[in-house]
């Protein structure tokens, strides 16, 4: 390889603005500096374009899960939306076509409450909210999409998730019943199963859950078990991590059916059984339910016995089923019904007997558990695979401010559903929002309705969705935003379909992604979506913990002026009472929150965004600490001495340029040449393959400090290499550090004498094309055989990217360590990891060497 370059090439003598050319001189980094920097690259940064349109090829589809919009911004946005913003710059440079939409998870409790709490309406409260959120986001640098912004308490977007409810409904998916519910005292609202914790707290409030029997509308979520848990099994390990493990666990073991068995007593109800035999319906005696069962009610109940007074209907046979009292059984998994089969069970049998139940000498019904399935399936009422502790979705909610539920109720011809051409059922603004059973009760002009099918008086549903619905398909709404005729065309979803990489928290991970999960599913079985599963990948960021300072033996939070650091161990200022120091989600009632307008305030936008990224994986917790400050601090005060001494070089006259040695400048081209190579190969690896944002920027700083070691006598104005690693340290840090790599990449234009042909000089940092490891640098294929790492064999680039798992195999067996200890066994299995322009991994696994036998 040649890297001795001496020619010019013709230099752009036209200027274009950055600080040092206001000032003169390239004066040391200050806060002000960034300001002044990041105040004029903020509206330069970013494409702007009206368009909606899905690419048509070579999408790539980056997602962060949109806020509720709570007034400001908190250090958790700050992370989320930064990382996502800076893969989609990444990404952008690597050629692809991205979508990076926003939107706001604008319905919920918590508007309400507050906007109840200020007097205002929630309307005005959220919009308000929203308007501050975007230009914070805006401020910090955030590449969105805005052209595909969107509100869940817009009408133009509520009306299609009401569409989507009337579909559900068409199709058998949802229902309505009395069943006990999940209520929460404080916000006087149902929650559903998955809202509430492990001891048996409102996820929203805290307030202990109690229950109350309440006829309540349910999404099947069921009837897809089996359908949500294979594809599961699609997901890798490296792509969804732990999350398909708490997906698979939530779902449960789908090794049983649900069925449905009218009661013939009472109108429109059913009880829901599970078992692992279909077949077992053939012989069933009764039903069993415990004491806790919603059926259990006075009313049914029989002073003299604990056979209820209502029956089941099983709709294989028409045969009827008494309803009995039975906690003695053993009931599935999280189950309060259980199918009498005698021949299930000894303890049913005994029953039974007790009973006087018997079964039908007559009885010759030859259908398999598997015709039984079918027909229940056809005649909807059950057969599907499910597990035994799994609950239908119960989406009703007892508030004002979500999406109305698109239902009206007639005495005469029932419930009804709301023609699709008088969609949508607009929320009415309210003069005062009270708590308690739905709002919409007080205002009558809603409620009072015309029955759709007989024209007679009715009324309208009064309850709203739960906000999980709005944000099961939000994501498919962002691709065609202003569709008037349908919630999104199904050709623009299988164009950008999946979602490539879905950034958001790990409290989201069961909840949000199992209800997206399962709206996907039911989109693709109705033929509007050609993927199943809606996410190829996931990264689930870590919170932003803040220290927080705790009286010892109290539940007492203090605030940092209010500790006394002077000593060994901090205590509290005024008792001097000893504390408990620890790192916890940041909180306002904790007093362990950092503004984040007021870091960027002081450190500007890019050092944020650096901070936030900088030191720790996006998957884990980070410490938000000063402490951890001066490394950005630092290697941004390194970058800008490095860029000031660059330019100084190339200002140099020719006279002035002392003498050099040849050899000396051949030496450093190659260590510049080696350096970018190695620290670009890595930071690549670490953004693309393992979104490691942390380890590239220390892969970048590795880089700085290759850059910073310049011999005295030697000038880089004739050093190629120079220019192509400090062009490649700029276009690096820029998806991360827009404005000030921007600025850096202006003066580095200005004065390169553009020796090298790896950039394009006449455009920005940010259209700049990702840069490339050199074809004839010397990439690692790394072999491990028997889980032991064995050889390194190194390969030029241009070999590598070529390489496939059988060529890889030949280049280990022909080395000579291999041939030493391994040749003689045979070869079991093979895996083949192969990252084009980085590095390759081949895994072999032999059989056992075989033991020799002992002398006699």
């Amino acid at each position: 390889m040649s890297v001795f370059f001496f020619s010019r090439r013709l230099r752009n003598t036209t200027i274009k603005r950055h600080f040092y050319n206001e000032t003169k001189k390239w004066e040391p980094l200050t806060a002000n500096m960034k300001h002044h920097i990041e105040n004029y690259w903020s509206d330069k940064i970013n494409r702007k374009s009206e368009s909606t349109a899905v690419p048509s090829k070579n999408k790539y589809y980056i997602l962060s899960m949109f806020p509720y919009p709570s007034g400001k911004l908190h250090m958790g946005h700050v992370r989320v939306y930064t990382i996502s913003d800076s893969l989609a710059r990444f990404y952008r440079m690597q050629g692809k076509e991205v979508i990076h939409p926003m939107g706001w998870d604008a319905f919920g409790l918590p508007a309400e409450n507050a906007a109840i709490s200020q007097n205002l309406s929630s309307e005005e409260w959220t919009k308000s909210n929203i308007e501050y959120m975007k230009k914070q986001l805006i401020k910090l640098g955030i590449s969105f999409d805005w052209q595909r912004e969107l509100a869940t308490c817009s009408p133009e977007y509520y009306r299609w998730t009401q569409f989507i409810f009337l579909k559900l409904y068409e199709k058998g998916f949802l229902y309505q019943k009395e069943a006990l519910v999940n209520w929460d005292p404080v916000d006087q609202t149902v929650l559903a199963e998955e809202q509430v914790d492990a001891n048996g707290c409102s996820w929203r409030s805290g307030a202990k859950v109690q229950k109350i029997p309440l006829k309540q509308w349910f999404i099947k979520t069921t009837k897809l078990s089996q359908s949500l848990t294979e594809g599961l099994q699609e997901m890798t390990e490296e792509n969804w991590g732990d999350i398909i493990k708490l997906q698979r666990h939530w779902i449960g073991e789908c090794e049983g059916y649900n069925f449905e068995l009218p009661l013939k007593e009472v109108d429109q109800s059913n009880v829901t059984i599970w078992t692992r035999n279909p077949e077992s319906l053939k012989s069933a005696l009764f039903i069993a339910l415990k004491s806790s069962h919603i059926l259990v009610k006075p009313e049914y109940r029989n002073p003299s016995s604990t056979v209820l007074n209502i029956n089941a209907v099983n709709p294989l046979n028409g045969r009827l089923l008494p309803v009995v009292i039975a906690d003695d059984l053993d009931y599935p998994e999280g189950s309060e019904s259980l199918l009498g089969d005698p021949l299930a069970d000894k303890k049913i049998s005994e029953l039974a007997t007790r009973l006087n139940l018997q079964l039908s000498a007559d009885e010759h019904d030859q259908r398999t558990g598997e015709e039984i399935c079918q027909k229940a399936l056809s005649e909807d009422w059950g057969g599907y695979k499910a597990s035994s502790k799994l609950r239908d979705w119960l989406v009703s909610r007892q508030r004002y401010w979500g999406t109305p539920i698109p239902i009206i109720h007639c005495k005469t011809c029932g419930t009804q559903p709301v023609p699709v051409n008088q969609l949508p059922v607009f929320l009415p603004a309210l003069d005062g929002e009270a708590k308690g059973h739905s709002a919409l009760l007080s205002n009558p002009e809603f409620y009072n309705a015309s029955c759709p099918k007989c024209g007679a008086e009715a009324k309208r549903e009064t309850d709203t969705m739960d906000t999980f619905v709005d944000s099961t398909w939000y994501f498919l709404r962002y691709l065609d935003p202003t569709n008037l005729e349908a919630p999104f065309d199904p050709k623009r979803a299988t164009a950008a379909m999946p979602v490539d990489i879905y950034i958001g928290g790990k409290e989201h991970a069961v909840l949000h992604l199992y209800f997206a999960r399962f709206m996907s599913h039911f989109f693709h079985l109705i033929g509007w979506s050609p993927e199943r599963e809606p996410f190829k990948r996931l990264l689930v960021q870590g919170m932003v913990m803040g220290r927080s300072y705790r009286v010892k033996g109290s539940g007492k939070y203090l605030k940092p002026e209010e500790v006394d650091f002077t000593g060994e161990k901090p205590v509290e200022k005024s008792t001097k009472k000893p504390l408990a120091v620890t790192w916890e989600k940041m909180s306002k009632s904790k007093f362990n929150g950092v503004e984040p307008e007021c870091v960027w305030d002081e450190h500007g936008i890019d050092t944020t965004r650096l901070l936030i990224l900088a030191d720790v994986s996006p998957r884990s917790s980070r410490h938000w600490s000063k402490d951890t400050f001066p490394g950005i601090l630092n290697w941004q005060d390194r970058l800008w001495s490095i860029m000031k001494r660059w330019i100084e070089h190339q200002r140099q006259e020719e006279t002035a340029i002392p003498s050099f040695d040849r050899a000396l400048l051949e030496k450093q081209e190659n260590l510049w040449y080696d350096a970018r190579n190695f620290y670009l190969k890595g930071a690549t690896f670490s953004i693309h393959h393992s979104q490691q944002i942390s380890v590239a920027i220390s892969k970048m700083q590795g880089l700085t400090n290759n850059l910073k070691k310049v011999p005295n006598n030697l000038s880089l104005k004739y050093s190629l290499q120079y220019e192509r690693a400090l062009g490649v340290q700029i276009i690096m840090l820029a998806p991360l550090a827009p404005h000030f790599a921007s600025e850096m990449w202006t003066a580095f234009v200005d004065n390169a004498p553009r020796l090298s042909i790896d950039f394009d000089w006449a455009k920005t940092v940010l259209e700049q094309s990702w840069p490339q490891v050199d074809y004839d640098y010397n990439l690692d294929l790394v072999c491990v055989v028997n889980n032991q790492q064995g050889c390194t064999i190194k390969l030029p680039r241009s070999q590598l990217d070529t390489l496939d798992e059988a060529m890889a195999l030949r280049l280990l067996q022909q080395d000579h360590l291999f041939i030493k200890y391994n040749s003689a066994q045979k070869i079991l299995s093979t895996k083949f990891d192969h990252y084009p322009g980085m590095d390759a991994t081949l895994t072999v696994i032999t059989e056992p060497k075989k033991k020799q036998k002992a002398c006699p």
